[in-house]
């Protein structure tokens, strides 16, 4: 199943319990099939300009999506620190920290994807900084690639996929 180019659904169910500090940790709803850890990686691996590192902000084991040096680059507001955009928690937390426009950030909070990241509400990362919960099914793996790659094309100059 396929998730309209213009448009994220809202999540269904209620909210995960997470940590309210750092590490910021999903610490409830995570996926208890694995493979949908793997269709995700498989969907992100399919991101122009990428290099993949261990994240140099998050908890070790964390994997990292760092824009390419030579792939452009969007605004200050689209890192969390180098070049890195988004980064995947390792298990058991499943969810995944990512930089996308502040417009967005609202609404995919708005409509149940994600909260702000807590160093964010401190001030010391910009807004645009979010946990997006753990993808649940293979729809929910869908959206959250769609999330991702609005991330990327925030970090790449782009304009991303509406949220709307």
């Amino acid at each position: 199943m396929t998730v309209p180019e213009h448009a994220f659904p809202v999540r269904r169910g209620p909210r995960p319990r997470t940590t309210l500090t750092n590490p910021h940790t999903q610490l409830d709803q995570q996926p208890d099939d694995p493979a949908l850890r793997e269709l995700l990686l498989a969907e992100l691996a399919l991101l122009p300009g990428v290099a993949w590192r261990p994240s140099v902000i998050s908890v070790p084991g964390a994997e990292a999506l760092w824009l390419a040096d030579d792939a452009g680059g969007g605004p200050p507001e689209a890192f969390m620190i180098g070049r890195e955009f988004a980064h995947l928690h390792p298990v058991p937390d499943r969810s995944l920290h990512v930089m996308v426009p502040q417009p967005l950030a609202e609404q995919l909070i708005a409509d149940g994807w994600g909260e702000l990241h807590p160093v964010a509400r401190m001030g010391l990362l910009p807004r645009t900084a979010i946990m997006v919960y753990a993808p649940r099914d293979d729809l929910e793996v869908a959206v959250v690639a769609r999330i991702v790659g609005a991330s990327h094309a925030f970090a790449s100059g782009q304009t991303p996929a509406s949220a709307s």
